[in-house]
């Protein structure tokens, strides 16, 4: 195999990231900045991918008055990229991280993506979709893009890559389940919106999850915060409960599980030692201000610590 993964980024930001004690509504707050970051949820995929070894392309849009960061952090990287670049700024996102662990994300909007911008990104990202063994798309939309037209990109992306790993939330996750994506992760909030209901109880994030299963989706895993995640597939479900960790930043810890299964699908390891190391990936994110992996002999430790238990139902 030749472990080539793409993934796309439709949306992606500048995360700066800050650290204060509490956030005092109306009066000046001194935060202590933990980083500015180039990112987004595929790129931060991405990064993960790229220091576990696997060969990475990025795409997307990018905004032409504030590209230099995004272009920068890919050289120094080595990460292949495919971006396509707009008319505007790409947005800058706030996150705050209390003492309490409590995170604040002020999203801010930027460019808006017109017909042409569109129809020449669908163009050009269906002509190099096919050379990937794997694509994950991932985040929001940007103002612009029709939620029908993504639906139709998503089905023609599965036609040229059947493993497509999809990441998103509200409308846009909607949209794409349409393409019946290969492997989606939700996390508990954005499966519950889905499902119109609360969904209390590990039965009742299986049930939930089959059903997405029954429209042709082969993998959901259900992202559950600081509690761990569950993998639903035809082999069953796995339960897995990360270790208590010290909160830094929240920030692309999600992305971070999605880099860990994407890695253990291309290794080809078993549902529950991909589960076990994307938990793991995803607990050390959270106990540093920036995504990925420096140290591999502390995600081999910090494996060891996930607590991963196969589901049977009551």
């Amino acid at each position: 195999m030749s472990r080539r993964v793409a993934t796309i980024t439709l949306n992606p930001a500048y995360d700066l990231v800050g650290l204060l004690p509490d956030i005092h509504r109306g009066d000046v707050n001194l935060v202590k900045t933990a980083g500015l970051h180039a990112a987004g949820k595929g790129i931060n995929v991405a990064k993960v991918l790229k220091n576990l070894g696997i060969d990475v392309t990025v795409g997307g849009f990018l905004g032409k008055e504030n590209q230099d960061g995004f272009q920068k952090a890919f050289s120094e990287t080595g990460i292949a990229n495919r971006f396509q670049v707009v008319e505007g700024r790409t947005r800058i996102n706030v996150k705050l991280t209390e003492q309490t662990g409590e995170v604040t994300d002020f999203n801010f909007s930027g460019f808006s993506i017109t017909k042409a911008d569109w129809q020449r990104f669908v163009t050009d990202s269906l002509s190099w979709a096919g050379q990937f063994d794997m694509i994950c798309v991932s985040g929001s939309l940007p103002q612009g893009i029709d939620l029908n037209d993504f639906t139709q990109w998503m089905l023609r992306l599965r036609e040229q890559c059947m493993c497509v790993i999809f990441d998103s939330s509200r409308e846009a996750f909607v949209a794409g389940l349409k393409a019946s994506p290969w492997l989606v992760k939700p996390n508990h909030r954005e499966l519950e919106i889905w499902a119109g209901k609360p969904l209390p109880t590990q039965q009742d994030i299986v049930n939930a999850a089959n059903q997405l299963r029954q429209q042709g989706i082969a993998h959901v895993v259900v992202s559950l915060g600081e509690k761990g995640a569950m993998w639903v597939n035809s082999s069953g479900a796995w339960f897995a409960k990360p270790p208590e960790c010290e909160v830094i930043s929240t920030v692309g810890a999600g992305d971070s599980m999605v880099g860990g299964l994407i890695y253990g699908l291309m290794m080809r390891q078993t549902s529950e030692h991909t589960l076990r190391l994307a938990t793991a990936v995803s607990a050390l994110a959270v106990s540093q201000p920036n995504v990925g992996i420096t140290d591999r002999a502390q995600l081999a430790h910090m494996m060891t610590k996930v607590d991963l238990q196969p589901f049977t139902a009551q």
